[in-house]
């Protein structure tokens, strides 16, 4: 194993140590100090490296740049983004990452709990049959999501910086906050990134490469009821709990994440809490088609009209908000920006696999305000899981195919 693959496998294990998970309640910006923390190591480890321009916002986003070689000054300014926080979804305090020789059938995570992964279960597992993965115990997220990506492009800088010999346009660097709760993009300076066009380098699975996603919003609905003492309640009470509970009901002949795959959408409820005389739920609705993101929207206010309407003497108050949109349309208008990341998977031994993103990246925010911004593989699987792991070439992949976009930025 080459210099550069032990270090970029070391910087990938230093990242996990710090828990990065955002918190979706929290108003602030960041909503987390391990972002902070992080943030600032990177920093100081750009700073070494040679890199300039290094500047961590208030709200948490870091950026950088490395400067063109001589003779490449003048090409396009190419981007790279990853972000730093993970999941709340799962635990992500005290990982302990393990890698481990995969050869087939079941990996004990952590004996001591009885955590075991099964091919049947994770089917995933039997494509890296014989290659070095890391795992966790089994009581952690391992913060591939987006750590892979942090890691590939800090190895990619550290090694144009020590190499002037590698020729190069202008680069920026940028590592955003709280991506997993929607968040990521809310402070992003574009100005002061400076970049052309760019490139997430999160998540996915080795030659993955994404220019479409889902567009997304998120709905509030709310059930008002009359509280009565139930032993006077008869033709009084109008109970908010039933109202919220035939409301998510309809739902359920509705498309769900449970049976849809591909660019098919979903309403999707997340929540529901309240009592007799108010209760709410939220759903998220998902759609690659506008016109069909509009009808689910549409759908969903239809419902909650007529749950209101079977529950007579209740109230119904809907609030949907628009979270991302597809990227797809904003990326068909600047062709080059797909031309070049494809040519650079081939340089780097991969073919393409173009598919839709089933979810949403910073790339997706940053493309409507007119920055194109694809989505690199970073070589992880099953994020926001105790069972997520990575396996050890395809974060060497994601490393290598950030290089080679960045040497086909010379002549760009």
């Amino acid at each position: 194993m080459q210099t550069s693959d032990k270090r970029l496998i070391s910087r990938f294990l230093r990242y996990v140590s710090i828990d990065t998970k955002g918190d979706p309640e929290n108003e602030a910006i960041p909503t987390t100090e391990g972002q902070i923390r992080l943030a600032s190591m990177l920093a100081e480890e750009l700073r070494q490296m040679g890199a300039s321009d290094i500047f961590l916002s208030d709200a948490g986003t870091l950026y950088a740049r490395i400067p063109a070689t001589s003779g490449c000054e003048k090409q396009p300014a190419i981007g790279f983004i990853a972000h730093m926080d993970t999941s709340y979804e799962a635990p992500g305090a005290n990982i302990r990452p393990q890698i481990l020789r995969y050869e087939g059938g079941n990996v004990v995570l952590n004996a001591e709990k009885n955590i075991v992964m099964t091919p049947e279960k994770f089917p995933e597992l039997s494509r890296h049959t014989g290659e070095d993965i890391i795992f966790t115990d089994g009581t952690t997220l391992l913060g591939a999501d987006d750590k892979s990506g942090v890691a590939a492009i800090m190895e990619m800088a550290e090694t144009l910086l020590s190499d002037s010999a590698i020729a190069h346009g202008p680069l920026r660097i940028a590592f955003t906050p709280d991506e997993e709760i929607g968040r990521g993009t809310e402070c992003f300076d574009l100005e002061r990134f400076g970049a052309d066009f760019a490139y997430t380098f999160d998540g996915g699975e080795l030659g993955e490469l994404e220019w479409e996603n889902f567009n997304a919003a998120k709905a509030a609905v709310r059930f008002t009821g009359l509280g009565v003492h139930p032993g006077a309640a008869k033709d009084k009470m109008v109970n908010a709990v039933r109202c919220a509970a035939h409301f998510i009901e309809q739902l359920a002949a509705l498309p769900a994440p449970e049976n849809t795959e591909k660019r098919e959408g979903f309403l999707h409820p997340l929540e529901i809490s309240g009592n007799v005389t108010q209760a709410s739920c939220s759903v998220i609705i998902r759609d690659h088609d506008a016109e069909a993101f509009a009808r689910k929207k549409e759908q969903l206010r239809e419902l909650a009209e007529l749950t209101a309407k079977a529950f007579p003497g209740s109230a119904c108050d809907i609030v949907i908000t628009d979270s991302y949109l597809n990227m797809r349309p904003f990326i068909e208008k600047a062709p080059q920006v797909l031309e070049l990341v494809r040519e650079a998977y081939r340089r780097a031994g991969l073919t393409p696999i173009e598919k839709p993103i089933r979810g949403g990246t910073d790339g997706a925010m940053l493309s409507a305000r007119g920055l194109p911004c694809p989505n690199v593989f970073a070589g992880g699987l099953n994020f926001h899981s105790v069972y997520e792991f990575l396996p050890v070439p395809n974060l060497l992949k994601a490393r290598d195919v950030a290089l080679e976009i960045a040497k086909i930025s010379a002549a760009a």
